[in-house]
């Protein structure tokens, strides 16, 4: 058998050649593309649902008595904020 990179006389059942190091056949498996094209998108409404989230805090403090946000409030924005910042996370990494 006749190595098809480099022309060189290889062993019948060889899988590379030894001189040039090419496969002797194609692969089975193709491995995953280099990646898909990220867009923006994701990146915008991650940052304009966390903006709108510092806005409603600030709305809430202003319409309390007292000029305090209620605690609950408080920790009902800080757990949505949480959410949103894992799930892009977790859509990185997908």
């Amino acid at each position: 058998m006749t190595c098809r990179s480099c022309g060189t006389d290889i062993a019948a059942k060889a899988l590379i050649c030894y001189k040039c190091g090419a496969a002797t056949t194609d692969p089975v498996f193709q491995p995953p593309s280099s990646g898909r094209p990220r867009s923006n998108v994701a990146f915008t409404v991650t940052f304009a649902a966390l903006v709108l989230l510092v806005l409603a805090a600030l709305v809430f403090s202003r319409m309390s008595p007292g000029g305090t946000t209620p605690p609950w409030v408080t920790w009902l924005i800080g757990a949505v904020a949480i959410v949103i910042v894992a799930l892009r996370a977790y859509a990185r990494r997908r």
